[in-house]
């Protein structure tokens, strides 16, 4: 009966957490972003092709951005070709959503949490601006490859940083670990 409580309050404190921190990006994005005769990207995909493209810059590419006007997206140029869209999805925002729902439902000290949860969304940003820039240039150098660059290594590379951080909350901070112990 006691595993059972546990699992349920896990279930519970996923799935509260998940959707309260869904519904707040959803209207985050439903009032940032404009569509209609102008489009313009939420504040948060802006910044992310931003920092991607300096990122590109710093590492000697001649990069640049703008705002796509016929979607929600930020048209991402290297040597002045058009290379690839940066759209909402794009962001992290969602795996971090994910990352920090995981992290809650698995709770440990609330001093960890909160440090865990600020050192893993950064972390995960972080690798997420890197993996924009790269996943465009190599998009640039390798065209015939679009599609396992986007749909494979990609998302692995940024849901595998994802996974590797629940491992290690998991095994060394959450109170699992502790009962384990």
């Amino acid at each position: 009966m006691k595993k059972s409580k546990v699992i349920i309050n896990f279930l519970i404190r996923f799935f509260v957490t998940y959707f309260i921190l869904l519904g707040i990006y959803a209207i985050y994005t439903r009032y940032t972003q404009e569509k209609g005769v102008v489009f313009s990207c939420d504040p948060i995909t802006r910044t992310v092709a931003h920092q991607a493209e300096t990122f590109g810059k710093w590492l000697g590419y001649n990069t640049s951005i703008e705002q796509n006007e016929n979607e929600l997206s930020m048209k991402f140029f290297i040597d002045g070709e058009y290379v690839a869209r940066v759209v909402e999805g794009c962001n992290s925002i969602s795996v971090i959503i994910l990352f920090i729902t995981f992290i809650i439902a698995f709770k440990g000290s609330p001093k960890a949490t909160i440090l865990y949860i600020v050192f893993g969304s950064l972390l995960i940003y972080g690798v997420n601006i890197a993996r924009v820039f790269l996943l465009s240039l190599w998009m640039h150098q390798y065209p015939q490859y679009q599609y396992v660059l986007h749909n494979l290594i990609f998302p692995g590379i940024i849901y595998g940083t994802t996974f590797l951080l629940w491992v290690v909350w998991v095994n060394h901070f959450s109170h699992l670990k502790r009962k384990k112990s």
